[in-house]
């Protein structure tokens, strides 16, 4: 074969493979790829319900959250700083749509466990999903000795369970809203006219303020004529979120003094109205205890 002719087959060859190289970039180019939302609140936690957020694989959440007592108690109290409700609980992120916890509260001596699943992810491109949404199921146990020893009581009696979907919308980089449909059934209720299953719904959202500052609200609304034989009021909480590399501060005011989610929703009885304000604070602090893969040090 002459050089020319080899010359004119290597260019042939070259130009067609070269061809086939940029159709498949064209290709490539062609595939939509999905882009899913992040941060839509700061951590786990709106203020103090849950939020659609979960911790990332392999890192486990410790949380301290203490609620001060009223604020009207005035000075004699120091304005509430005298007396403490407090929550300690560990969050743990199994894999990128699963998370777990565990805590003791003071209130009641309250022990709780709970799992979080993520349903469906907003996003965009490939795949168009508007909402985030998630499951929580958690179990609440009270501790607390019988007050009528003598009579026949039942540990089921103690536990209380919550069921909610976390439905959230990250509307822009500042705002982000959530709903949250919840059902509390409690085994024991303290009359017959008590329901022993109740429906409420929540309501919250976040104003980003900068990079590491939000404001925050939450209002948990119980459906009326379930809860009879006692005082209550809709929680409501108001606060703004501080991050600082590990960690999340959450400092607020609300009118619940329980911190676990059938004791807020369902037993809050302080009234913005009457000056019933709790001062409270979450911090959260983030450790990795299984390192993603590809990492190093």
């Amino acid at each position: 074969m002459r050089p020319a002719t080899l010359l004119l087959a290597f260019l042939l060859s070259f130009s067609v493979s070269r061809a086939q190289d940029d159709l498949m970039t064209l290709f490539d180019q062609g595939e939509e790829t999905t882009d899913y939302t992040y941060a839509t609140f700061k951590t786990s936690r709106l203020v103090l319900g849950q939020s659609v957020e979960n911790p990332a694989k392999g890192t486990m959440l410790f949380l301290i959250q203490h609620h001060f007592g009223y604020i009207n108690t005035g000075a004699y109290e120091f304005w509430g700083l005298d007396q403490a409700t407090i929550r300690l609980g560990l969050e743990y992120g199994l894999n990128d749509w699963l998370a777990f916890g565990v805590g003791r509260s003071s209130y009641k001596k309250n022990y709780d466990g709970f799992l979080k699943a993520k349903i469906l992810r907003q996003s965009s491109g490939a795949v168009n999903m508007p909402l985030s949404i998630s499951y929580f199921g958690s179990l609440a146990l009270n501790s607390l000795k019988w007050s009528e020893p003598d009579r026949k009581n039942y540990f089921s009696s103690r536990l209380s369970y919550t069921h909610q979907l976390l439905i959230a919308r990250k509307l822009s980089p500042a705002i982000s809203l959530q709903i949250t449909p919840t059902i509390v059934h409690k085994n024991l209720v303290p009359t017959n006219e008590d329901k022993n299953t109740i429906f409420a719904s929540g309501f919250g959202g976040r104003l980003k303020v900068s990079n590491r500052v939000s404001v925050n609200a939450e209002y948990f609304y119980v459906l009326p004529d379930q809860i009879v034989s006692q005082e209550y009021d809709n929680s409501f909480s108001l606060g703004f979120d501080i991050e600082t590399g590990g960690h999340v501060f959450q400092l607020f005011l609300t009118n619940s003094n329980p911190i676990f989610e059938s004791g807020f929703i369902t037993e809050t009885n302080g009234k913005w109205t009457n000056g019933d304000i709790y001062f409270g604070f979450n911090i959260s602090r983030a450790f990795t205890i299984v390192k993603p893969e590809g990492f190093k040090e």
